[in-house]
């Protein structure tokens, strides 16, 4: 007899649902990720790809590294995000990375990104709310300039 494997899924959530943190805009997602997600001492060494999950109240359920890379770019993998944001029961992701050399500014292969994840995260009902170029000054939203359709 052929041995198969088990899969167990889980999520056990470590917040009330009243006591999480809401995103309003994109100021509110860029200030929780420079407090909560990407290090200080990092932030401008290598490039990380951050995984904002919210519910249908835009509240967060929370935050996780999809990947990290070298100085100039970082692992996407798509399947992963959306497996993670199945997973959690998102409604919606707000996806986030930081470019170390300090520009806000997308290059095309962000937008190339960007608009994958939007497209394959709309066939299973999960909303890109934002994505967010991410520095230890700034950031780039890329709802606020209307380069995600909502």
């Amino acid at each position: 007899m052929k041995q198969v494997s088990e899969i167990a899924i889980s999520y056990k959530p470590k917040v009330r649902a009243s006591e999480r943190y809401t995103i309003h805009c994109s100021k509110d997602a860029y200030e929780l990720l420079i407090k909560e997600a990407f290090n200080a001492d990092t932030l401008e060494y290598k490039e990380y790809l951050k995984l904002i999950l919210l519910n249908n109240a835009n509240k967060v359920l929370g935050i996780t590294t999809i990947s990290e890379g070298g100085m100039d770019s970082t692992i996407v993998d798509v399947r992963l995000i959306l497996q993670t944001a199945l997973l959690t029961h998102s409604s919606s992701i707000i996806l986030a990375h930081n470019h170390p050399a300090g520009n806000i500014l997308p290059s095309n292969n962000d937008d190339v990104m960007t608009k994958k994840i939007q497209e394959a995260a709309q066939q299973i009902n999960i909303k890109l709310y934002d994505h967010l170029i991410v520095t230890r000054d700034n950031y780039y939203s890329y709802s606020d300039e209307r380069k995600i359709r909502q």
